[in-house]
């Protein structure tokens, strides 16, 4: 039986192939909805964006809905210097043909597990948590109906990369990750510790253009944009790939490691703020949380990749 997945999301180059890769899943994945949230850029273009690649994946079925447009707390802080003006640039995807669901991305995560039996839907979170935090605010019945939240965010062995300190995810809105991990609810992290092995090198990034399908040229478009401004960073052969990781930890978990150990957002401090403080070391006492996971199998991860990309339109 194929998992229940809601894919809360700011597309992003990174979350279009997370978004690619679950609709190329239909065994394992059922995708119910995309949620858009504020993050690299504002919600309503990320709301855009996420039709957009739903429509390339020809599935134009799975209603997509926008969320909050600002953190809980604070002003928003964007990523235009990544992901270009429009969050997406890169590929040349056509204006989007399906409507934007009307009701609030919040409520849909919300009214979606009180209908559903307990335990049945996983959350995919691809970008800040802000709409997961307030659907907990507003709705707490909903934590003992979660079966699980697979989160791309924080970092702890590789620091930070929008601040020294911190991961963007997470530095977007650290009282909403707060919430989520204060939560009880089940939590897988995937975090910079992870996508920082999964590099989509010159090789890895020929083989996907070489499926020869619209969805291979657009995602081979998008990482080709993106990676320009990691590549200048790191000084490395290949840019980091962060939000598939979510998606290929749910289809084939034993590419990745790690171990269940207290994690904890720093949501005060001036230099720190959005900290990921992982105890890894299990040097606290402190309730352990989530499941942290470290290292990933690239070589497995792209084939894996490689192989769903070319089931796509």
């Amino acid at each position: 039986m194929s998992r229940k997945i809601i894919i809360d999301t700011d597309p992003g180059q990174d979350d279009a192939v997370a978004i690619l890769l679950a609709l190329a899943s239909p065994d394992e994945l059922d995708v119910l909805g995309v949620v858009a949230v504020a993050g690299n850029v504002g919600v309503a273009q990320n709301a855009i964006n996420a039709r957009k690649v739903v429509e390339l994946a020809g599935r134009s079925d799975i209603p997509v809905y926008a969320g909050c447009s600002r953190p809980l707390r604070r002003h928003l802080v964007t990523a235009e210097h990544v992901h270009g003006e429009t969050g997406l640039d890169g590929p040349n995807l056509p204006d989007p043909q399906m409507p934007l669901q009307t009701l609030h991305g919040v409520d849909y995560i919300i009214n979606t597990l009180m209908a559903a039996e307990p335990k049945t839907i996983t959350l995919c979170t691809l970008g800040p948590l802000t709409n997961v935090a307030m659907a907990l605010i507003k709705q707490p019945a909903i934590a003992e109906r979660i079966a699980e939240i697979v989160m791309m965010g924080g970092a702890y062995f590789e620091v930070g990369n929008i601040t020294p300190a911190a991961e963007f995810n997470i530095y977007v809105d650290p009282e909403a990750a707060d919430v989520v991990l204060r939560s009880g609810v089940p939590v897988t992290i995937l975090p910079l510790d992870v996508t920082h092995q999964i590099q989509s090198t010159p090789e890895r990034l020929a083989a996907i253009k070489a499926i020869g399908n619209a969805s291979g040229a657009a995602v081979h478009a998008m990482l080709t944009f993106s990676e320009t401004f990691d590549l200048k960073k790191y000084g490395w052969t290949g840019a980091p790939l962060h939000d598939p990781t979510v998606i290929a930890y749910l289809l084939q978990p034993d590419l990745f490691e790690g171990r269940h150990c207290n994690v904890a957002i720093e949501t005060a401090s001036e230099l720190t703020v959005g900290m990921t403080v992982v105890d890894y070391w299990h040097v606290t006492g402190r309730v352990k949380n989530a499941n942290y996971l470290r290292n990933g199998n690239a070589d497995g991860f792209y084939k894996l990749l490689t192989e769903r990309l070319a089931r796509l339109p």
